[in-house]
């Protein structure tokens, strides 16, 4: 392990140190600061000549803020002759702008991979894209996490009876499958149809969740307006206690004060793939670790081994 070295910018200092300790290698010595216009200034204080790098850097918000510092610590690297670099990106921002949805939009997912890769970047370590098909916008290997056992992990401590796990749209079906088979739960899928041109929707439940507990599984919550209509919905339905687990926990704009008045969503479950500032804690909201997973990632990767156990 003396040739393995991990870096971290200022996006979560608290996971790197995290994964540090598991490892039980020190973090890597590194000045990520500003200077006095603004510009981001960094200088790696260690010697990393031919050593197997990681930087643990979520591109949460301010994401501008954190893909930058990302870039620069990978380029001060890269001319620091390390010999490879891994990003480490729990949490891959602009994930959302995957497609042209519409005309004359940019595919910014597509854009944040160049950047990546052209700064200099050997392998990318992420973990529930917001959509698959990102992987194919690297020419670079990419391995893909997914925090699936990590809940399934939770809720099954929790022993709870009559489980329905929930997609809240239907494009995450297949999420929610995973959630299902490993809990042995029920499926249900929150189906949203527009009624008329002013954003009305009328909500259906596909699916039996009357008298069941449900459990809402998405990769991301921001404003987290669709989570908690889907509550709503559930509720109505007849459903018991209601959670959601979802991976990142964006929480933007209103999401707390959503959280706080709905009364029917007893839990949200998130990891700490991206940090939870202290205006965004919540009695209702509990974090779970993936230090313990990116970490195992980390260990195989620099050991040359497999890394597919964990995908599943």
């Amino acid at each position: 392990m003396d040739k393995l070295a991990i870096f971290s910018g200022n996006a979560h200092l608290q996971l790197a140190k995290d994964i540090c300790k598991i490892l039980k290698i020190s973090l890597g010595d590194a000045f990520v600061g500003r200077f006095s216009e603004g510009e981001i200034r960094v200088k790696i204080n260690d010697n990393v000549r031919g050593k197997d790098v990681f930087i643990i850097q979520p591109t949460s918000p301010p994401s501008n803020d954190t893909l930058m510092e990302l870039l620069i610590l990978i380029d001060a690297l890269k001319r620091a002759s390390a010999q490879r670099i891994t990003a480490v990106i729990p949490y891959y921002g602009y994930a959302r702008q995957d497609r042209k949805d519409q005309p004359r939009v940019p595919i910014s997912a597509k854009l944040v991979a160049n950047l990546l890769t052209i700064a200099g970047a050997d392998r990318i370590l992420t973990m529930d894209l917001h959509a698959g098909q990102i992987q194919g916008f690297f020419d670079i290997p990419l391995d893909h996490l997914l925090a699936v056992n990590i809940f399934v992990d939770y809720f099954k401590r929790k022993k709870i009876k009559g489980l329905a796990v929930v997609s809240p749209d239907v494009g995450g079906i297949k999420m929610a499958r995973a959630y299902a088979k490993r809990l042995n739960a029920g499926l249900a899928i929150v189906d949203k149809r527009r009624i008329s041109p002013d954003k009305t929707e009328a909500i259906h439940i596909l699916g039996e969740v009357k008298e069941k507990n449900a459990v809402i599984v998405d990769d991301l919550i921001a404003t987290g307006s669709s989570v908690i209509e889907a509550v709503e919905a559930l509720s109505k339905a007849g459903a018991l206690d209601i959670y959601a687990a979802i991976s990142h926990g964006v929480l933007s704009g209103d999401a707390i004060k959503r959280i706080d008045k709905c009364k029917a969503l007893k839990e949200l479950v998130v990891t700490n793939s991206i940090p939870l500032s202290d205006h965004k804690k919540h009695p209702k909201i509990k974090v779970l670790s993936i230090a313990d997973l990116l970490a195992e990632a980390i260990k195989r990767i620099h050991n040359e081994e497999s890394v597919s156990c964990l995908f599943d």
